[in-house]
């Protein structure tokens, strides 16, 4: 990926890379929103906080859900005091 942009910043054409690639031309535009200007280990560690961030959004996303589900067992049974 890192390497696509580098030969677009060089000249190249984003179609014939992306072709090369088996991509669109719009992969190749929307790689260089986001990674554009980074080199390879820069781009691996972006990738990697992305990633990050979606796995603990899921996790307050189902403990927040639990929460919800424990309140209202509890309102339910009216053990609340």
């Amino acid at each position: 990926m890192v390497g696509a942009l580098k030969q677009v910043e060089a000249g190249r054409r984003a179609e014939d890379v992306a072709r090369e690639l088996g991509v669109s031309k719009h992969t190749i535009y929307a790689w260089k929103a986001k990674y554009g200007g980074m080199d390879a280990s820069e781009a691996q560690e972006a990738k990697q906080l992305r990633d990050e961030n979606t796995r603990l959004r899921k996790l307050v996303a189902d403990l927040s859900l639990d929460k919800e589900m424990l309140k209202a067992v509890i309102v339910k049974n009216g053990l609340r005091s």
